[in-house]
């Protein structure tokens, strides 16, 4: 059940916001839970609500006429979901789902996109974030064609490590296959692997990182690329 924020929250996005725009913003956010498979948005319909994930990672995921379905990107405490609204758009071809349960703060649309228009400051820091989401989602096309699946699996579990800021998290190599959009017998090859080598664990639909440093020797550069340009627009350079 939704309850209104009556303290500070840890999102990053939120957390850059000047105080005099956190504080009108604050009065209308509600504390929700994120659940498994929870669908956020859905292709071609209007966004009720954005939402400012504090834990938990929602998927960007993108839809082909067979059913069949890819993520391009991710969203975690680092950023918002719904952001096209921030364009002035109202509606997005991609579906919001939630991958990793958790919990995020919400607001109504019509609330959010006044705001935006009320604060000019609030919009230029969404738009910044909007740039990190481009280059992300840019970088994961490039990573999808060029890259091997053990390092495109390896940047993931850098991406969702980072967002979820703890070491163990639920993940099985079904949702890891669709994330990656490839046959979950490929995932679980990759896994093994990296399970013998000891970078990674994993038990019961979680995994638990290991060696970090040595995910990041294996990842591609998109990795570096993409979590460069979030701390980037965090530090407001």
């Amino acid at each position: 059940m939704a309850k209104t924020v009556q303290t500070p929250i840890y999102n990053r996005l939120l957390s850059v916001l000047p105080d005099e725009v956190y504080r009108k913003l604050l009065p209308h956010l509600e504390t929700v839970p994120l659940s498994f498979k929870q669908v956020l948005f859905q292709p071609g319909r209007s966004i009720d609500y954005v939402y400012f994930p504090i834990h938990g990672v929602v998927s960007l995921l993108t839809t082909m006429a067979d059913g069949t379905q890819a993520e391009v990107g991710l969203v975690g405490y680092e950023g918002m979901v719904g952001i096209s609204l921030a364009l002035g758009i109202p509606t997005t071809p991609l579906r919001g789902v939630v991958q990793i349960p958790g919990e995020a703060v919400r607001m109504r649309t019509d609330i959010f996109t006044a705001a935006v228009r009320e604060k000019p400051l609030l919009q230029e820091i969404l738009l910044r974030y909007t740039h990190v989401l481009i280059v992300q989602i840019s970088q994961s096309v490039a990573c999808n064609s060029l890259h091997t699946v053990e390092q495109r699996m390896c940047r993931w579990l850098l991406m969702i490590h980072d967002r979820m800021r703890r070491d163990r998290f639920p993940l099985t190599q079904e949702t890891f296959s669709q994330i990656l959009g490839v046959r979950r017998a490929s995932v679980g090859a990759v896994a093994r692997k990296l399970r013998a080598l000891g970078l990674i664990d994993y038990d019961r639909g979680e995994i638990t990182i290991l060696n970090r440093l040595e995910l990041e020797t294996i990842a591609c550069e998109c990795f570096d690329i993409s979590r460069a340009e979030l701390e980037r627009w965090i530090r407001g350079n």
